[in-house]
């Protein structure tokens, strides 16, 4: 028991990168747990921390046993709720969400906290590449992102969510006329070019012979939507799961025709799936 003490701990300092913060969250000492580091670094034979700078890094040891612990520790939660009359989701976990996605997330951890009062998240905002690495060396526990490719895709468990769409977003004012003229002629608000996002809306441009304006480039769906709603140009974006943009009388919301080009969102997690309860909740309100 002790042991697993000292491995809840390790993740306490992980998460927060200093010994007073981790010693706050878990009603200790700083010293008491600088005092536990040191037992669990000599039994695991070596450092699990970066010293060198002003907190605490995982090195290479500390990056390998992150994901042991965090699965022998939510193997634990599970047997003694099975015990002890615990039903549902338990535990600690870290999630992280795209911009667009993280409204919807928060709306459903809501729900699941109400119904699992012991679970306990903590959320996490980020682009695509960078919310994979922070599931990679296990900072983050899942994370709902736009699909991946590459060395990460492969490194990951991949639950697929939902499909979302290319639309032409544009104000009232840019009257009746139709996808191709809109994207040619008004000043083009431009989703961040360095997501996958952005590179799916720039091959969607191409196939089509498409040359825009570029008026500005933004890193926020929702920042671009409420430009549009303002008239200052149109957009080529995802028709987020959940908006209600064809109710909104400021703006008129053109199909981009073309099965091809859409965006598939899911949720990421390593290899093992250490909370595939979570990701089935997740998966199942958000799907």
């Amino acid at each position: 028991m002790s042991s697993l003490r000292l491995l809840r701990s390790f993740l306490m300092v992980a998460d927060s990168g200093s010994l007073a913060s981790a010693a706050d969250r878990l009603g200790l000492t700083q010293a008491a747990v600088s005092l536990q580091m040191r037992a669990l670094e000599q039994e695991f034979g070596g450092a699990l921390f970066d010293r060198s700078g002003r907190g605490l890094a995982l090195n290479g040891r500390g990056r390998q046993l992150r994901p042991e612990a965090e699965r022998l520790l939510g193997l634990y939660d599970e047997i003694r709720a099975g015990f002890v009359g615990e039903v549902g989701l338990t535990g600690e976990v870290a999630v992280g969400a795209v911009v667009s996605a993280m409204g919807g997330l928060a709306r459903v951890v809501t729900v699941l906290k109400r119904s699992h009062p012991r679970l306990d998240v903590r959320l996490v905002t980020g682009k695509s590449g960078e919310l994979a690495d922070q599931v990679i060396d296990g900072r983050l526990d899942a994370a709902i992102v736009v699909e991946l490719g590459g060395r990460a895709a492969a490194r990951l468990d991949w639950t697929p969510l939902h499909v979302e769409p290319l639309v032409v977003l544009a104000g009232r004012a840019a009257g009746g006329r139709q996808a191709e003229a809109l994207l040619a002629e008004a000043p083009f608000l431009r989703f961040d070019r360095s997501t996958p996002t952005g590179e799916l809306i720039d091959r969607a441009l191409a196939a089509r012979g498409i040359a825009v304006k570029e008026f500005l480039d933004l890193n926020s769906i929702e920042t671009i939507v409420e430009l549009v709603r303002q008239d200052v140009g149109v957009t080529l974006v995802p028709l987020l799961k959940g908006a209600d943009w064809q109710r909104d009388l400021r703006l008129r919301v053109v199909p981009f025709d073309g099965e091809e080009f859409v965006r598939h969102v899911g949720v990421i997690e390593r290899h093992g799936r250490p909370r595939a309860d979570l990701t089935r909740a997740i998966a199942e309100h958000l799907g």
